[in-house]
């Protein structure tokens, strides 16, 4: 019995015993053909650890080392020359990416960011060749962002909306910094997802500085698709982290609704008089001059209103002057008799 208990009291122990921390899951790696180039050239691209099936952006961007990673945003990269990738089943891919110049000077990375998704980015240092190389800025690493209140979304529908015209607000929220450096004009990344669908990411840059210790309110735009209805979600995300999440439930643009419906009544109806119009336009007429079937005492109808409109046999001008003439009652006009 006492080993009974004892087997017990043990499954309980280990029951009880918290379950051990999962491994951290290993970040995305990024390797080059070539630490430097020129440009006209081309550098191969390959990468590892990343989601399967998942779209990537490859970018050269100056102003920045994989420590910090690009602290300027697309803005300092050279857009106009990148290339996109698609991981396979196990999360990796190969890309040729050619050699230009970044609007900003070097040191220079090779950026790659998913487009869809989990946000996930890693960079490798790569150099332009005859590229200008310029020390980073002293507040290149800058402070640290925080969320201090609720986001929201100011703003409202108009009558365009309903009628399909892509719904927009703007995205509210105060942030400080509470780092050590001043962030000047830092870049936000705004996400709108609907239902289970990835989010689709759009980097939007604040003109602004904040000091150490300061707060900034912070206005974002933010617009849909054209006929956009349904409940969606806003994500914002700083330096790779997610800051806030806000609903938004879009109204269903009732009035595109009330357009087809009126298009699936009029345009039947139009049509309806416009076949009817054709067919009495080509249907044969009749020949009036053609002379109708001749019935045995029966006379056509211009010979009928011919006779109606001509004067009687029997009454000429002649009997009429006679029986003007005899206003009294008939009589014999014969030799009378002899009286005796």
């Amino acid at each position: 019995m006492n080993g009974k208990v004892r087997i017990v009291a043990l499954l309980v122990l280990l029951l009880a015993l918290p379950a051990a921390p999962a491994p951290a899951a290993d970040p995305p790696t990024v390797r080059l053909s070539a630490s430097q180039a020129g440009t006209g050239g081309s550098v191969t691209v390959t990468g590892e650890g990343w989601r399967p099936r998942a779209l990537l952006m490859i970018l050269i961007c100056g102003q920045s080392v994989p420590a910090t990673g690009v602290t300027g945003g697309t803005n300092s990269c050279a857009n106009a020359d990148g290339r996109a990738a698609t991981t396979d089943a196990e999360g990796r891919f190969s890309r040729k990416l050619p050699v230009a110049e970044p609007p900003v000077p070097c040191p220079c990375v090779v950026h790659i960011a998913t487009v869809q998704g989990a946000p996930a980015e890693a960079d490798a240092a790569f150099r332009v060749a005859g590229h200008a190389v310029e020390p980073l800025p002293a507040d290149a690493s800058g402070g640290r962002l925080a969320v201090l209140t609720d986001t929201r979304l100011d703003g409202s529908s108009s009558l365009l909306t309903w009628f399909g015209a892509p719904p927009s607000r703007t995205l509210v929220f105060t942030v400080g910094n509470v780092g050590t450096s001043a962030v000047r004009d830092p870049v936000f990344r705004v996400g709108t997802s609907h239902g289970v669908f990835a989010p689709e990411w759009q980097e939007q840059r604040w003109r602004g500085t904040i000091r150490p210790g300061g707060e900034a309110r912070v206005e974002l735009p933010v617009e849909l698709a054209a006929g956009a209805h349904g409940g969606y979600t806003v994500s914002l995300t700083y330096g790779g982290k997610v800051m806030a999440e806000q609903p938004w439930d879009v109204g269903r643009p009732w009035g595109v609704t009330l357009f087809w419906v009126l298009v699936c009544l009029v345009v039947p109806a139009a049509l309806f008089r416009a076949g009817l119009a054709a067919v009495d336009r080509v249907r044969p007429r009749p020949d009036r001059r053609r002379r109708g079937l001749r019935l045995p005492g029966l006379k056509p109808r211009p010979q009928a209103r011919h006779a109606m409109s001509s004067t009687p046999p029997w009454f000429t001008p002649d009997a009429a002057a006679g029986a003007a003439g005899r206003l009294s009652a008939p009589h014999d006009e014969g030799p009378t008799s002899p009286r005796t």
